[in-house]
C-alpha cells in the first residue's frame, strides 16, 4: 500500500529531512520524491510505502504537522489520490 504526501510553504533549510525523519519514525518507506523551489516557496510530492507503518495515515498527518508546523502538508492514501485525479 502506498500514500502520497504533499508539502507546500516558504522555503527553509531541512524540510525534506524533517518529513523523511517523521516517515522513518512511523516506519513508512520513502519510494519517490520530487521537489521544487519556486522563488521563495517550496513544493514537494512524496510517494511512501505504508505497508509496515506503525500508525494510521491520520496519525502520520498529525506527526508531520507537529514536526513541520510552518508548512501545508497533506497525506492521502494512493487510492484516494488516484480517484481524485482520474479523468
Amino acid at each position: 500500500m502506498k500514500a502520497v504526501i504533499t508539502v507546500i510553504g516558504k522555503d527553509m533549510v531541512g524540510i525534506l529531512a524533517r518529513v523523511a525523519t517523521t516517515c522513518a519514525e512511523s516506519n513508512a518507506n520513502v519510494i519517490e520524491v520530487t521537489q521544487s523551489v519556486l522563488q521563495d516557496y517550496f513544493a514537494m510530492i512524496m510517494m511512501i510505502d505504508i505497508s509496515g507503518m506503525n500508525c494510521e495515515i491520520d496519525e502520520l498527518q498529525k506527526r508531520l504537522a507537529e514536526n513541520v508546523s510552518d508548512m501545508m502538508i497533506h497525506v492521502m492514501h494512493e487510492d484516494i489520490f488516484n480517484s481524485m485525479h482520474r479523468i
